[in-house]
């Protein structure tokens, strides 16, 4: 997690993450009626650039992660905006860690599934962390060949929608969905080229 603790503390300051997390919290709004009574986690949440935007809309919000870095940062976000009761922050690596005690209404993830080896196993964890009837909404990268992080990253090359709905299925969940809610344009040795970036909404059943 070194590379995210050493970025922490410029993150919020690049305009394409936070209007990422803005076009992402919006895309959960419109797929998932929210309301003040839902326990919310955010897993693999940064510096709460996904959650602020979705503050006042939900209840409780539990935003875990295994950085530190991004840790410290959320926590001063967090004193700054009066959020403690609302806001919570956990270090939490559900590859690694038992899972928390908690259950919850609403499950979201944002650019942090293509970076969890065990795509399936994560699937099968968040399924558990859910009420029945809860939601899951997963944004992430589209597949591709690989060029989006580069060879001296081991992560995922994004994913195909088809066998990600299959995944989910088999982990338990139901009633996958999924829609474009940004392009990450990057420049490379042939010019400009854009990254789709999807949100899969889907649910536990009740």
């Amino acid at each position: 997690m070194s590379h995210f603790d050493d970025k922490a503390r410029a993150w919020d300051a690049n305009p394409v993450f936070q209007e990422r997390a803005q076009r992402i919290a919006e895309a959960i709004a419109a797929e998932v009626p929210l309301h003040r009574g839902m326990t919310v986690l955010d897993y693999g949440c940064g510096t709460g650039l996904l959650s602020f935007p979705l503050r006042g809309r939900v209840g409780p919000m539990t935003l875990a992660d295994s950085s530190t870095g991004m840790l410290e940062v959320l926590e001063e976000k967090i004193a700054a905006h009066e959020a403690r009761a609302e806001m919570q922050t956990c270090r939490l690596d559900l590859m690694n860690d038992p899972l928390p005690a908690q259950r919850f209404d609403l499950i979201y993830t944002s650019m942090t599934l293509h970076h969890v080896p065990d795509t399936a196993r994560i699937l099968a964890l968040f399924h558990d962390l859910l009420k029945p009837g809860g939601y899951l909404c997963i944004a992430d990268l589209d597949l591709e060949d690989g060029s989006f992080h580069g060879i001296e990253y081991d992560v995922h090359p994004g994913f195909d929608r088809t066998a990600l709905a299959g995944l989910a299925q088999a982990a338990g969940l139901a009633a996958t969905r999924f829609r474009t809610v940004f392009e990450i344009v990057k420049e490379r040795a042939s010019g400009q080229r854009a990254y789709p970036v999807f949100l899969l909404t889907t649910q536990k059943p009740a």
